[in-house]
């Protein structure tokens, strides 16, 4: 069964229009997922609204969102008032500029979604905005409201579709530099560099995402088949917890010899080098 689509509306490029539909790149929906459960009884248990004041639960059609204007004081909002708010982009996303999609920075990448367009009538609208693209290597920035909120996105062209990726606002990022501001600045050494490089040119490797498997999710099946045939839970191992590195230089050494033996020889340490040289000593020294 097709997935359901989860926004329909119009691209918009100038006075180009074609109508699309945005699907879910990502699915749940073979994860693994608990119900809760009445311990005693084993039925399962449904949410229910309960006054705050009173203590009793709500009638069904009761409810009502509400927004605090001041402590205590809200202001009531019907459902369908909240979807009856339209602006342009609750239906038509508009092509307002058009940027190298490596220039966006990663930390305001948020959610994909494939586009596609939504009817036979709009398909060749749809080619021509793709390819223009495509041609130009360049993604289109335009505007959405998904889940009644307005966000901004970018648009690229992939394979016979489209690629559209939610962005997050500037003032909800953290910038990297209120989180790593308290890193000291570190002097590197050459030499251990290179033995670093070394390793991560023995562990070179192309992207392939079907060698990706959840070993957590894993874990939690084989739980569920030993306790379904009346097992009692497979004792878990814990792996050993990596500790600081004393000897760095030592340690890349060795990560060298076991990742590719014959590579070793490339990076050859000098003579007189100090024997012991800790991660704790360059940070001081630094």
């Amino acid at each position: 069964m097709a997935p359901r689509p989860a926004w329909k509306g119009y691209l918009k490029l100038s006075l180009v229009t074609c109508a699309i539909e945005l699907t879910n790149v990502v699915t749940h929906a073979e994860k693994v997922s608990f119900r809760i459960l009445n311990r005693k009884t084993g039925n399962t248990v449904k949410r229910i609204y309960v006054d705050a004041g009173t203590g009793k639960p709500l009638d069904e059609g009761d409810e009502i969102k509400g927004y605090e204007v001041s402590d205590g004081d809200f202001v009531h909002i019907e459902e369908d008032e909240i979807e009856a708010v339209q602006i342009e982009s609750s239906h038509t996303m508009s092509l307002d500029g058009f940027v190298e999609k490596s220039s966006i920075e990663q930390i305001y990448l948020d959610t994909p979604y494939y586009v596609s367009p939504a009817d036979k009538v709009s398909e060749e609208a749809f080619a021509v905005i793709r390819d223009a693209m495509a041609a130009k290597k360049m993604a289109g920035l335009a505007r959405i409201v998904l889940y009644q909120r307005e966000r901004p996105v970018v648009i690229e062209p992939l394979g016979k579709g489209m690629v559209l990726t939610t962005l997050r606002y500037d003032d909800t990022v953290r910038r990297p530099a209120t989180v790593f501001e308290d890193i000291a600045a570190t002097r590197t050494d050459k030499e251990m560099i290179d033995l670093a490089r070394h390793i991560i040119d023995g562990k070179k490797a192309k992207f392939d995402p079907s060698k990706f498997d959840d070993r957590y999710e894993d874990a939690l099946l084989e739980l569920i088949r030993a306790r379904k045939a009346g097992k009692k839970a497979p004792k878990a191992k814990a792996p050993p917890k990596p500790s600081n590195v004393v000897n760095l230089f030592d340690a890349l050494k060795k990560s060298l010899n076991a990742e590719g033996g014959a590579k070793a020889g490339k990076a050859k340490p000098t003579a007189g080098r100090p024997k012991a040289r800790t991660t704790a000593s360059k940070r001081k020294s630094a």
